[in-house]
């Protein structure tokens, strides 16, 4: 029997994931689970990080009964994906940033990567750079504090227009940069202001249309939607839980790990 689609990631922004999932599968279920306890991963050492993504994913799971796992997180895909794939019987589908994709779009061979301070300096996203953009000029701006603003955003503050600006403003030392990677699955969320943030039009690109794209390639059965959707959570948080209603997920429920 078909099971839904888990959507993982260590806070809210695998939830720009489920928007690009239901775009292309707007009938299939979804889960939606979140480490929302270790909120942030980049900051944590990478065996550590390992081992915690392999419990918490081995316990979501288990719990959801899913057909196949979406890790909706750069550093969680370029970290823990193979123990993931080794350790679980159903598909595994990665997140990476864009940057073939926006190799191909750029006319002026100037694109940006705009990510967290652990993605934008891995050898993983160093390689991809070299694959796929190694004609391009590719700035790689860390900008961290756009996954708080993204949390916030999804808790019901609106995003702080100066400090997207702020962390947008090394993009901008070259007039004709064109597009910009969006680099963690949490900024597609802030996308209306990082438009307004930018002082020139700019294509922004990312991973989730992929990821979706994927997902309908290696799920062969999907399980129907029913209604709100399950969601789980390492840490209660009732403002979370609100946030998470309005991308049509039920009140949460705390993971159990072992």
């Amino acid at each position: 029997m078909a099971g839904p689609i888990l959507v993982f990631d260590s806070g809210v922004g695998g939830l720009s994931v489920v928007q690009a999932l239901r775009r292309r599968l707007p009938e299939a279920a979804l889960v939606y689970a979140c480490d929302n306890a270790m909120l942030p991963y980049g900051h944590r050492g990478d065996a550590w990080l390992v081992q915690r993504i392999r419990v918490v994913c081995e316990a979501a799971v288990a719990a959801s009964g899913c057909s196949a796992l979406v890790v909706a997180c750069n550093t969680a895909s370029t970290l823990a994906l193979d123990v993931l794939r080794e350790c679980l019987s159903i598909p595994v589908v990665g997140t990476v940033p864009a940057i073939k994709p926006a190799a191909r779009m750029s006319l002026t061979r100037h694109i940006g990567l705009l990510a967290t301070s652990a993605t934008v300096s891995r050898p993983y996203t160093l390689q991809l750079i070299e694959d796929f953009a190694a004609d391009c000029r590719v700035t790689r701006v860390a900008a961290d504090i756009l996954v708080t603003e993204a949390e916030r955003l999804v808790v019901g503050e609106p995003p702080d227009q100066a400090t997207l600006r702020q962390a947008l403003s090394p993009l901008w030392d070259d007039p004709e940069l064109d597009t910009v990677v969006l680099g963690c699955t949490h900024f597609p969320l802030l996308g209306p202001w990082l438009v307004d943030a930018a002082p020139h039009q700019v294509a922004w690109v990312d991973s989730g249309d992929a990821i979706a794209r994927r997902v309908a390639q290696v799920v062969p059965a999907l399980a129907p939607r029913q209604g709100d959707e399950p969601s789980l959570v390492t840490a209660r948080d009732v403002r979370l839980g609100r946030g998470l209603a309005t991308f049509g997920f039920a009140a949460p429920r705390l993971l159990q790990l072992v």
